[in-house]
């Protein structure tokens, strides 16, 4: 499954690199005035050779002014589209030399490609911004590399839609998918990567076997938990802090091709708590997730648990069985069958409303948390009379449980708890929202979450993120952080909005 030769192959020789889009040619780096210089001259140091391309001046770098969230703006210096991993190394090391800020994006830049709608990536708040630095395009590492029984190796910039497809073909899936597939694999590995699967089998982060990271200090580095595991665990779910993913062996599951899927409404709190960790309990369900929707008529908040069983083509499932106990409201079940693929792509057709109706290329300010079992409860109840329709817009508020030893990845920060929840409001507010306000309430809502012994999801936007925050959330872990940052990332160049601030 290898990727086709590049039908234009530009070699950034030592002479100079050309800009795309632009009037002029740069050499390379004027370290006096610190910018990208046309001329040569005593103090430009030049780009060593490369397989891809790097964009300075022209349409391409703006496009990588913004992401997802439509929150955060300021356009790199350079854009690197790599042509090889080696690329990577040569354009990392030459940053730490000059100490220009790197960050990789997986999914947001570069609308041409996908019109004006734009993707969605795992960065909603600046997280993949390099803030003037150099925007590495992951979609240049996009070669799915081999699909075999039990496991996927695949370049960072592949997405999981990717991966499903290809796994699909063979029989084979990833046993914990996000909700919607067209974010990068390295993306998601970066931040920790949830979905109805961590009941079972904890993180996308839980699910990789090894890794090929570059380091900020431009060393190419394979690391597992066997090999390198320092460096290895340093990178699933650090922010990107320790080192850049270019290539990932993924754990494969043996597909069942039938979903019988589950959704039963629940108008009452306590209940929907209690038969959500019931179902957990048990491991009667395959796939658990949940939301919090309006009711029908606008009145009050509604939850909803979706739950899915999946079943061999022919095979029927006990569905007395499988509702056995549970307590949903009078009219609040119902159940439909699809295929495999059907399912993991189900947020597709949302996702195509929300771009023909315009969301889709609106700010929105998510607010992603993690709350133990003991203080849900108080924390939703608080979310639901401060949350209204407008904040929600054309979004949903997912509520659903997990449990905290599936959970291996020492950098996925979670409470100290058995149980937990995870409450993830993704907002996709109408034009003319109070974005500022907005922003504000995902701050208020955070330190109450802090105050109950939550802990932040990496890709949520809270404003204010100041060292002592940093230090509250990673809690233990923290030193960890800062020797791997020290470590891997001596010029402290790597993915800086984060805003992850190391001493």
């Amino acid at each position: 499954m290898s990727r086709p030769a590049p039908s234009r192959r530009t070699l950034l020789s030592a002479a100079g690199v050309a800009a795309l889009g632009a009037a002029a040619t740069v050499t390379g780096w004027d370290t006096a005035a610190r910018a990208w210089a046309a001329e040569p001259g005593a103090d430009i140091v030049r780009l060593p050779p490369l397989d891809g391309t790097v964009t300075l001046q022209g349409a391409v770098p703006e496009r990588f002014r913004g992401d997802f969230g439509h929150l955060v703006s300021a356009a790199p210096r350079a854009v690197l589209r790599p042509g090889s991993v080696r690329d990577v190394q040569q354009v990392v090391a030459f940053a730490r030399r000059h100490r220009i800020p790197v960050a990789v994006n997986g999914q947001s830049g570069d609308l041409a490609q996908v019109g004006e709608a734009g993707l969605e990536s795992h960065s909603s708040y600046g997280q993949a911004n390099p803030r003037g630095g150099i925007a590495i395009d992951a979609r240049g590492l996009s070669e799915i590399v081999s699909v075999r029984p039990g496991r996927a190796v695949v370049e960072a910039g592949v997405t999981w839609a990717q991966v499903v497809d290809a796994g699909l073909a063979a029989g084979w899936v990833p046993p914990c998918l996000t909700d919607y597939l067209h974010l990068s694999v390295g993306g998601t590995l970066s931040v920790g990567g949830i979905g109805g699967g961590v009941q079972r089998h904890g993180l996308q982060t839980d699910q990789v076997l090894e890794l090929d990271v570059v380091t900020g200090a431009g060393e190419l580095v394979t690391a597992s938990p066997t090999r390198n595991r320092d460096l290895f665990e340093a990178v699933l779910a650090g922010g990107g802090q320790a080192g850049i993913i270019v290539r990932a062996t993924l754990a494969l599951v043996p597909v069942r091709e039938r979903a019988h899927v589950f959704s039963l409404y629940y108008d009452d709190l306590d209940t929907y708590l209690t038969d959500q960790e019931k179902v957990m309990a048990d491991g009667r369900f395959d796939l658990q997730v949940g939301d919090v929707e309006r009711s029908t008529d606008g009145t009050r908040w509604r939850y909803k648990a979706e739950l899915v069983a999946f079943a061999d083509a022919g095979q029927t499932v006990d569905r007395e069985a499988l509702l056995a106990g549970l307590r949903p409201a009078a009219d609040g079940v119902s159940v439909v069958e699809q295929s495999r693929r059907e399912y993991a792509f189900r947020v597709d057709a949302f996702a195509g409303y929300l771009r023909a109706t315009g969301f889709w290329g609106l700010p929105k300010p998510w607010l992603s948390v993690f709350l133990p079992a003991s203080t849900a409860r108080v924390f939703m109840a608080e979310a639901a009379e401060v949350l209204t329709a407008q904040d929600l817009g054309a979004g949903l508020l997912l509520f659903y449980p997990y449990r905290r030893e599936q959970v291996r990845t020492p950098l996925a920060v979670l409470p100290d708890s058995d149980i937990g929840w995870h409450f993830d409001l993704l907002a996709f507010p109408g034009p003319g929202a109070d974005t500022a306000a907005m922003l504000e309430r995902n701050r208020r809502l955070y330190d109450r979450a802090v105050r109950l012994g939550g802990k932040r999801y990496l890709i949520g936007a809270v404003p204010g993120m100041t060292g002592t925050d940093w230090q509250r959330h990673y809690g233990g872990l923290w030193e960890r952080v800062v020797r791997a940052k020290h470590r891997y990332d001596p010029a402290g160049i790597l993915t800086p909005g984060q805003g992850i601030h190391t001493p």
